[in-house]
Protein backbone atom coordinates (compact mmCIF):
# COMPACT_ATOMS: atom_id res chain seq x y z
CA UNK A 1 0.00 0.00 0.00
CA UNK A 2 3.14 2.46 0.60
CA UNK A 3 4.41 1.53 -2.59
CA UNK A 4 1.25 2.17 -4.29
CA UNK A 5 0.97 5.38 -2.52
CA UNK A 6 4.08 6.94 -3.44
CA UNK A 7 3.60 6.18 -6.58
CA UNK A 8 0.26 8.03 -7.16
CA UNK A 9 1.68 10.68 -5.22
CA UNK A 10 4.94 10.94 -7.91
CA UNK A 11 2.17 10.80 -10.84
CA UNK A 12 0.61 13.71 -9.96
CA UNK A 13 3.96 15.59 -9.08
CA UNK A 14 4.87 14.83 -12.67
CA UNK A 15 1.29 16.10 -14.24
CA UNK A 16 0.90 19.16 -12.36
CA UNK A 17 4.65 20.07 -13.25
CA UNK A 18 3.51 19.42 -17.22
CA UNK A 19 0.53 21.14 -16.63
CA UNK A 20 2.52 24.26 -15.23
CA UNK A 21 4.97 24.27 -18.58
CA UNK A 22 2.07 24.07 -20.81
CA UNK A 23 0.15 26.75 -19.42
CA UNK A 24 3.16 28.74 -19.26
CA UNK A 25 3.89 28.25 -22.86
CA UNK A 26 0.18 29.25 -23.73
CA UNK A 27 0.18 32.35 -22.19
CA UNK A 28 3.59 33.44 -23.55
CA UNK A 29 2.22 32.04 -27.08
CA UNK A 30 -0.88 34.32 -26.27
CA UNK A 31 0.88 37.25 -25.31
CA UNK A 32 3.09 37.36 -28.40
CA UNK A 33 0.22 36.66 -30.62
CA UNK A 34 -1.40 39.85 -29.17
CA UNK A 35 1.42 41.73 -29.59
CA UNK A 36 1.82 40.99 -33.48
CA UNK A 37 -1.33 40.21 -34.48
CA UNK A 38 -3.90 41.39 -32.45
CA UNK A 39 -5.59 45.15 -32.99
CA UNK A 40 -3.96 48.22 -33.40
CA UNK A 41 -3.17 49.63 -29.31
CA UNK A 42 -4.42 52.86 -28.03
CA UNK A 43 -2.88 54.77 -25.12
CA UNK A 44 -6.05 53.65 -22.85
CA UNK A 45 -5.81 50.19 -23.45
CA UNK A 46 -2.05 50.17 -22.85
CA UNK A 47 -2.45 52.00 -19.18
CA UNK A 48 -1.49 48.43 -17.57
CA UNK A 49 2.02 48.49 -18.96
CA UNK A 50 2.57 52.00 -18.77
CA UNK A 51 6.51 52.88 -17.27
CA UNK A 52 7.52 56.35 -16.38
CA UNK A 53 10.60 56.15 -18.57
CA UNK A 54 13.87 54.98 -19.55
CA UNK A 55 17.03 54.62 -21.82
CA UNK A 56 15.70 53.91 -25.58
CA UNK A 57 17.67 53.65 -29.34
CA UNK A 58 15.81 54.17 -32.46
CA UNK A 59 16.80 53.18 -35.85
CA UNK A 60 16.56 55.26 -38.82
CA UNK A 61 16.48 51.88 -40.95
CA UNK A 62 14.56 49.93 -38.81
CA UNK A 63 10.86 49.59 -39.82
CA UNK A 64 9.94 49.18 -36.68
CA UNK A 65 12.36 50.52 -34.25
CA UNK A 66 12.21 54.10 -35.67
CA UNK A 67 9.37 55.28 -33.43
CA UNK A 68 8.38 54.93 -29.61
CA UNK A 69 5.27 54.28 -27.53
CA UNK A 70 6.08 56.70 -24.24
CA UNK A 71 3.13 54.76 -22.74
CA UNK A 72 4.57 50.85 -22.78
CA UNK A 73 8.58 52.05 -23.91
CA UNK A 74 8.28 50.12 -26.67
CA UNK A 75 8.58 50.45 -30.68
CA UNK A 76 5.60 52.02 -32.21
CA UNK A 77 5.10 49.80 -35.10
CA UNK A 78 4.58 46.14 -35.33
CA UNK A 79 4.41 43.50 -38.21
CA UNK A 80 0.87 42.48 -39.20
CA UNK A 81 -0.55 40.03 -41.87
CA UNK A 82 2.69 40.90 -43.89
CA UNK A 83 2.65 45.00 -43.05
CA UNK A 84 3.93 47.39 -41.17
CA UNK A 85 1.15 49.24 -38.70
CA UNK A 86 1.33 51.65 -36.02
CA UNK A 87 0.50 49.94 -32.59
CA UNK A 88 1.61 52.33 -30.71
CA UNK A 89 3.58 55.96 -32.20
CA UNK A 90 4.42 59.30 -30.03
CA UNK A 91 7.59 60.04 -31.24
CA UNK A 92 9.73 59.37 -34.65
CA UNK A 93 13.32 59.40 -35.64
CA UNK A 94 14.34 60.53 -38.86
CA UNK A 95 11.43 59.80 -40.99
CA UNK A 96 9.55 63.20 -41.06
CA UNK A 97 12.28 65.53 -40.21
CA UNK A 98 15.45 64.31 -41.28
CA UNK A 99 17.81 64.36 -38.25
CA UNK A 100 15.05 65.12 -35.52
CA UNK A 101 12.27 63.77 -33.10
CA UNK A 102 9.30 64.19 -34.56
CA UNK A 103 6.12 63.96 -31.88
CA UNK A 104 2.30 63.46 -32.33
CA UNK A 105 2.58 61.30 -35.54
CA UNK A 106 -0.47 59.12 -35.17
CA UNK A 107 -4.51 59.57 -35.54
CA UNK A 108 -5.67 62.90 -34.48
CA UNK A 109 -2.69 63.35 -32.01
CA UNK A 110 -0.39 66.24 -32.62
CA UNK A 111 3.26 67.14 -31.04
CA UNK A 112 4.96 70.87 -29.70
CA UNK A 113 8.86 69.90 -29.07
CA UNK A 114 11.23 72.61 -27.30
CA UNK A 115 14.76 72.16 -27.67
CA UNK A 116 16.58 73.30 -24.16
CA UNK A 117 20.00 73.30 -25.06
CA UNK A 118 22.83 71.22 -23.04
CA UNK A 119 22.69 71.19 -19.34
CA UNK A 120 25.44 73.88 -19.14
CA UNK A 121 23.26 75.77 -21.24
CA UNK A 122 20.17 76.11 -18.58
CA UNK A 123 23.09 76.03 -15.54
CA UNK A 124 24.07 79.04 -16.89
CA UNK A 125 20.75 80.79 -17.77
CA UNK A 126 19.31 79.51 -14.53
CA UNK A 127 22.00 80.34 -11.90
CA UNK A 128 21.76 77.16 -9.88
CA UNK A 129 24.37 74.70 -8.87
CA UNK A 130 24.90 71.60 -10.15
CA UNK A 131 26.61 68.59 -8.95
CA UNK A 132 29.44 66.42 -10.80
CA UNK A 133 27.92 65.38 -14.27
CA UNK A 134 25.28 68.58 -14.11
CA UNK A 135 22.90 65.60 -13.67
CA UNK A 136 20.34 68.50 -11.13
CA UNK A 137 18.80 70.22 -13.96
CA UNK A 138 17.27 67.61 -16.03
CA UNK A 139 16.13 65.82 -12.97
CA UNK A 140 14.52 68.77 -11.55
CA UNK A 141 12.40 69.10 -14.45
CA UNK A 142 9.08 69.08 -14.00
CA UNK A 143 5.15 70.19 -14.55
CA UNK A 144 3.13 72.08 -12.14
CA UNK A 145 -0.26 73.29 -12.55
CA UNK A 146 0.92 73.83 -16.60
CA UNK A 147 4.30 75.36 -15.53
CA UNK A 148 7.33 74.21 -16.61
CA UNK A 149 9.82 74.04 -13.14
CA UNK A 150 13.23 73.52 -13.40
CA UNK A 151 15.74 73.74 -10.38
CA UNK A 152 16.03 76.78 -8.17
CA UNK A 153 18.20 76.28 -5.38
CA UNK A 154 19.58 72.67 -4.39
CA UNK A 155 20.41 73.79 -0.51
CA UNK A 156 16.86 74.87 -0.36
CA UNK A 157 15.10 72.34 -2.64
CA UNK A 158 12.89 75.41 -4.52
CA UNK A 159 12.11 75.62 -8.20
CA UNK A 160 12.47 78.64 -10.96
CA UNK A 161 9.94 78.76 -13.87
CA UNK A 162 11.49 77.72 -17.56
CA UNK A 163 10.61 80.12 -19.33
CA UNK A 164 11.17 78.14 -22.19
CA UNK A 165 8.38 76.10 -20.99
CA UNK A 166 5.68 77.94 -21.56
CA UNK A 167 5.36 77.36 -25.35
CA UNK A 168 4.20 74.09 -24.54
CA UNK A 169 0.86 75.45 -23.57
CA UNK A 170 0.42 78.32 -25.37
CA UNK A 171 -0.60 76.42 -29.04
CA UNK A 172 -4.02 73.91 -28.14
CA UNK A 173 -5.16 73.73 -32.19
CA UNK A 174 -3.59 71.49 -34.71
CA UNK A 175 -2.03 74.35 -36.92
CA UNK A 176 0.49 76.15 -33.95
CA UNK A 177 1.33 72.59 -32.34
CA UNK A 178 2.04 71.36 -35.84
CA UNK A 179 4.45 73.78 -36.46
CA UNK A 180 6.92 72.99 -33.97
CA UNK A 181 6.30 69.00 -34.04
CA UNK A 182 9.88 68.48 -35.17
CA UNK A 183 13.15 69.43 -33.39
CA UNK A 184 16.65 68.70 -34.97
CA UNK A 185 18.85 65.78 -32.92
CA UNK A 186 21.91 67.21 -30.78
CA UNK A 187 24.11 65.10 -28.37
CA UNK A 188 23.83 65.71 -24.81
CA UNK A 189 20.43 68.22 -25.86
CA UNK A 190 17.82 68.31 -23.10
CA UNK A 191 14.05 68.29 -25.20
CA UNK A 192 10.61 68.97 -24.05
CA UNK A 193 7.70 67.54 -25.41
CA UNK A 194 3.90 67.97 -25.61
CA UNK A 195 1.58 65.84 -27.17
CA UNK A 196 -2.50 66.43 -27.14
CA UNK A 197 -5.11 64.46 -28.98
CA UNK A 198 -8.05 66.93 -31.19
CA UNK A 199 -10.47 63.82 -31.07
CA UNK A 200 -10.26 63.01 -27.05
CA UNK A 201 -9.69 66.85 -25.09
CA UNK A 202 -8.81 64.80 -22.11
CA UNK A 203 -5.25 63.15 -23.02
CA UNK A 204 -2.40 64.68 -22.63
CA UNK A 205 1.21 63.32 -22.64
CA UNK A 206 4.31 65.30 -21.31
CA UNK A 207 7.84 63.77 -21.68
CA UNK A 208 11.61 65.37 -21.16
CA UNK A 209 14.46 63.48 -23.34
CA UNK A 210 18.14 63.65 -22.71
CA UNK A 211 20.01 62.43 -26.04
CA UNK A 212 23.03 60.34 -24.98
CA UNK A 213 24.39 59.62 -28.53
CA UNK A 214 23.63 60.23 -32.14
CA UNK A 215 24.99 58.79 -35.13
CA UNK A 216 23.34 60.86 -37.74
CA UNK A 217 21.04 58.45 -40.62
CA UNK A 218 21.54 55.59 -38.05
CA UNK A 219 20.63 55.98 -34.50
CA UNK A 220 20.12 58.10 -31.68
CA UNK A 221 19.90 57.08 -27.94
CA UNK A 222 18.09 59.52 -25.17
CA UNK A 223 17.10 58.87 -21.75
CA UNK A 224 13.27 60.29 -21.50
CA UNK A 225 10.99 60.38 -18.35
CA UNK A 226 7.38 61.14 -18.82
CA UNK A 227 6.22 64.05 -16.56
Amino acid sequence: MRIRNLHRIAFTFICCIGLSGLSTATLAQRGNDGANGGAVATDRTLQETRIKGGITTLYALDPLARTLCFTDGKDGMVFQNGQVRNRCSHLDFDSYEKGGFTAGIQGGQVGIIIDLGTATDLQQGYGYQETVGRPDGFASIQIRENKTMILGDRKTNTLQELREGGLLFQGESKRVASANASAMIKPGHIYLARIIDTNDPSFQLLVKMLVLSYVPNQSVTFRWELL
